[in-house]
């Protein structure tokens, strides 16, 4: 069994197809590492021959850098040949003195300021246009809104979003304006909140269905399925460690990874060398076997990366790997596998 990684899926009952491999743009904005420009201009376009037609961004990611980058990548490529999301949420204010923080390497000069209004939502999209040098948008997401990122004005922050954000998204899915709305976070209770609250196309889900992390599998997921939700699954190599392995400094969740989960992955490791078959190639086919999903979204910074993930989708995997995966408890018994 193996996956084509152009191949589409649908985005709930939009009309819109994502690509089942789908290109994260967050070291666009120099996630964790600067990023020339040329090489992300190689990356678009490697991942354009490799039918790559759904790219991600956010105005959080480097400030507007990401949003800049790929625009300028995407440039006189046809426009209805690719799908492109962005995020709402945080808006940018300039500041020539403003501090490069967190995860990003280096930004653009702005300071980011939370805003979940509708007005505030309009203004994004309208600002994140002009950065992407766009006439549209495809998928918009209302962007972390969970306990890390809010902290204790999360209440308020998720009442703005479903009084004021969410109305000025669906507002411009009715007039066509934009294709889908949803909402990007790591927190599988958000969503079940989210799908209860609202009428969302599609949850952007980092993380919680990967071979590490199946929080998403009860609930979820069936709950998606019922609903008609599509899934397009951020970080499924789980920040690093299911294309590095477990090797001394393998990263899980932007850190180093703890002992428990380096002997896990070594475990799987195991399985996979028995097969021949590389650990990228089960972890980024692992999650595409559950009807909710419609895309794995893989942060990618250079055309060796785009390759790599690419073929890690089209690898033959044999029935035999995930049956001894599941003997050794090393994937959940219920969770569906390629073929099986």
């Amino acid at each position: 069994m193996s996956f084509d990684p152009a191949a589409t899926r649908p985005i709930g009952r939009t009309g819109l197809r994502a690509s089942l491999l789908g290109l994260g743009c967050a070291p666009f904005g120099n996630l964790l590492a600067e990023v020339p420009d040329a090489q992300l201009r190689e990356t678009v376009a490697a991942a354009r021959g490799a039918g790559i037609a759904h790219y991600d961004t956010a105005p959080f990611y480097g400030h507007g850098l990401s949003e800049h980058r790929l625009g300028e990548s995407l440039r006189g490529v046809p426009r209805d040949s690719y799908l492109v999301s962005t995020k709402v949420g945080r808006l940018l204010r300039p500041d020539p003195a403003a501090r490069t923080p967190g995860p990003f390497a280096s930004t653009l000069p702005f300071d980011i300021v939370y805003d979940y209004s509708f007005d505030g939502a309009l203004r994004s999209l309208e600002d994140s246009l002009q950065r992407l040098g766009l006439a549209r948008i495809d998928i918009v997401y209302l962007h972390d809104l969970t306990p890390k990122w809010a902290g204790a004005a999360l209440e308020t922050r998720y009442r703005q979003a479903m009084d004021g954000a969410y109305p000025a998204l669906a507002r411009l899915r009715e007039e066509g304006r934009i294709g889908a709305i949803g909402v990007g976070v790591n927190d599988v209770d958000i969503l079940l909140r989210c799908a209860q609250d609202g009428d969302f196309d599609v949850f952007m889900l980092a993380g919680r269905y990967t071979l590490l992390d199946t929080t998403a599998l009860p609930r979820l997921l069936p709950l998606c399925v019922a609903r008609g939700i599509a899934i397009a699954l951020a970080a499924p190599l789980a920040s690093g460690i299911l294309a590095s392995g477990a090797v001394p400094g393998a990263t899980y969740w932007y850190a180093g990874a703890p002992p428990e989960i380096l002997d896990r992955v070594a475990r799987i490791e195991t399985v996979c060398a028995r097969h021949r078959v590389p650990l990228r190639a089960v972890a980024l086919q692992f999650p595409l076997a559950h009807p909710a999903l419609a895309s794995v979204v893989v942060g990618m910074r250079s055309p060796q990366e785009v390759v790599e993930n690419a073929a890690a989708l089209r690898c033959a995997i044999p029935a035999a790997l995930w049956d001894e995966l599941r003997a050794a408890r090393l994937i959940d018994f219920d969770a569906p596998v390629p073929g099986g």
